[in-house]
Parts: structure tokens; sequence; C-alpha cells
């Protein structure tokens, strides 16, 4: 059975977004992924080169006046050069964000994600959870307490650091890392049987 490679491709304004990257990276890793942590806004050639070898690539990023921050926006523009040589076609790619309210238009950022994916043949490899904390009996401490099905969507209050991270949301993105490296396996199983 072959190890899938998990790269995490994020920006982090203020660290809340990172604390997610890195639950994403333990929860990848604890299904029997490698994976790599690679800063957008400081990217290397090098790493666009482990972007390019990954089996699967997790797009992050605050979510900053309803969409990805500029940061992720320049380096979603730099991807255009692995679109014309079709790098990252038939690889998997999922995604997440954080912003300080509830809602804060995370959709679009996601949303985002999955058109940056879609433009370069990838597969979307969505949350896979129910929506927590949707009934009266449920609780804000539940997986997914945020309710988003296409990645997954965090929120930290904006006078708080990276400490303020919710734990369900850390939960949440394990959870997102895990599926999508166990994803990621079952893809590179079909692929060896064909």
């Amino acid at each position: 059975m072959t190890t899938p490679v998990v790269s995490i491709a994020y920006h982090s304004g203020y660290g809340h977004t990172a604390v997610l990257a890195e639950a994403v990276r333990d929860g990848a890793a604890d299904a029997g992924a490698t994976v790599h942590l690679i800063k957008v806004d400081g990217i290397t050639d090098a790493e666009w080169q482990l972007l390019d070898a990954s089996d699967a690539i997790v797009f992050g990023s605050p979510t900053y006046m309803g969409t990805a921050s500029g940061a992720f926006h320049q380096f979603a523009e730099a991807t255009s050069k692995r679109w014309f040589t079709d790098a990252w076609l038939d690889k998997l790619a999922a995604g997440f964000t954080n912003s300080g309210s509830k809602s804060g238009d995370k959709g679009h950022t996601l949303q985002f994600f999955q058109t940056l994916a879609g433009q370069h043949g990838m597969t979307w490899v969505n949350l896979g959870l129910k929506p927590g904390w949707n009934s009266s009996e449920a609780s804000e401490n539940d997986l997914n307490r945020l309710g988003f099905f296409s990645g997954a969507g965090a929120q930290t209050p904006t006078d708080q650091g990276p400490e303020g991270v919710h734990k369900a949301d850390v939960a949440t993105a394990e959870h997102l890392g895990r599926r999508v490296a166990a994803t990621a396996r079952t893809f590179a199983a079909g692929r060896a049987a064909a």
C-alpha cells in the first residue's frame, strides 16, 4: 500500500488559520499520509515542486471581506503556470477557512478554492460531515459546529489570538485531514488496480 502525500497550501494573517493548517496536517498524518505544510506567502521553488508531487493539495486561508486573503489570491494566480502544463490534473483538493464571525461569508472562500481546483482539473474532497450544533440537544462543541459541507469552516473572535481557535473547529480540521488522506489512499489503490 502506498503512502499518500498531502500538501497544505495556506496563508494565515494572524495565526488562526495556521492552527487549522496544523490540525489538517495532524489528521492527515494520523491517517498515514506524508504531509507538507506550505505557507503560500513565502513559497519557494522547492515547495512548488512538493505541490506538484503531491497526491492531494488542501487550500487554506482566512476569509477577509468575503473571500480568501490577498496573499492566497496571489498564490492562486501563480498556479496558472501549473494549469498550462496540467501539473495538478487529477490530484485531490480540499479546503478550510476561518473568519471572525460565524458566517463571514466563508462559503465564498470555500467556493473560490473549489473553482481553483476545478480549473486545474482536480477532484474536490468535501468535509463528509453532517452539521453539528443544529438542534436544542446539540452543542457548540460538535464537529462541524458551523454547518459547512464543502470544507472546514472555523470562527475565532477577532480579539483573540491563535489560542482562541475553537476546539471543535480544530477537531473538524483534523477530520478533514484524515478524510483527504483516506481518499488519496483509495484513489491511489484504484490507479494501481487499473
